[in-house]
């Protein structure tokens, strides 16, 4: 509908990213310092929700350059809204049990991914049948519904802000306070296995989310699925992984052995990817 080019099209991805290099590190000080994780979490929410109505009413407009802005928005928030979480998540929860926690945070938002990857298409084509035609106006219109999930997780921000100043009350517990104080130079006392762990992260998902986001294009051409076919293949990664993230978690709390679950997942990975490339096997095996 906007007859964008593939370079344009990653592009709205490499704008969600870019702010991210930096802040979701001076996301972590603000919450830590500034903000309080309640504040916080509520501030990256409300930017989430600006960046896709922004992003919406660029597609709305036939403006690409207004949903670029958009997605830098809506990076601003999205990502430092994970750190927010994962704060609530160290906070109250201790221990091993903290990688089942995880787990599940993964798990649904990997289930917002599948549902948002096979839905959007059927509600691009009920506002096209309710409109008559196609275009930057149907896709427009579809984007703003889609957003409706994100005042949900506004809500759910707000909720969570209450019922956290209600438990800390209840509990007599001083959120956050650990008697630390941070300071952004505390980033070079930071040790060589966690540099290594930021080296696989980037790595790694260097390799997983531009194929994700041009998956459904490579599969219709290389392997001639259906635009239905192609979605459904190309959402079967957060699939698996929604129930599958619990799971290994609790296993990893069960077995520890960390590195060697990294090692393997890189590995399984790997083979997929060259699975993909060089052969023609039926991609649900790759995928």
């Amino acid at each position: 509908d906007m007859r964008v080019n593939t370079a344009q099209f990653m592009a709205l991805y490499a704008w969600y990213s870019w702010p991210n290099v930096v802040l979701c590190f001076f996301g972590g000080f603000l919450i830590d310092r500034v903000f309080g994780i309640r504040l916080g979490t509520v501030i990256f929410s409300i930017f989430v929700c600006v960046g896709q109505v922004v992003f919406a009413l660029g597609a709305l407009f036939n403006t690409f350059w207004l949903m670029e802005v958009g997605r830098f928005i809506f990076g601003i928030g999205g990502e430092s809204l994970a750190v927010a979480q994962n704060t609530y998540a160290v906070s109250w929860f201790k221990g091993k049990e903290l990688n089942l926690v995880f787990g599940l945070q993964l798990s649904m938002a990997r289930i917002g991914s599948t549902v948002n990857m096979n839905i959007m298409g059927w509600i691009y084509s009920r506002v096209q049948d309710l409109l008559g035609y196609a275009g930057p106006s149907t896709l427009g219109l579809a984007l703003l519904i889609g957003g409706v999930t994100c005042l949900f997780s506004l809500s759910c921000a707000l909720i969570l802000a209450y019922l956290d100043r209600r438990a800390e009350k209840l509990l007599c517990k001083e959120q956050g306070k650990t008697g630390e104080v941070i300071k952004l130079t505390d980033v070079k006392d930071f040790s060589l296995s966690l540099w290594l762990i930021f080296v696989i992260c980037v790595c790694y998902y260097a390799a997983v989310f531009p194929f994700i986001g041009l998956g459904k294009v490579f599969f219709i051409e290389k392997f001639r699925f259906s635009p239905q076919e192609a979605s459904a293949i190309n959402s079967i990664v957060y699939i698996i992984s929604a129930p599958m993230s619990p799971v290994f978690g609790l296993l990893v709390d069960k077995v520890g052995k960390n590195i060697i679950w990294v090692l393997c997942a890189v590995v399984t990975t790997l083979a997929s990817h060259i699975m993909l490339a060089f052969t023609f096997w039926n991609p649900w095996i790759a995928m």
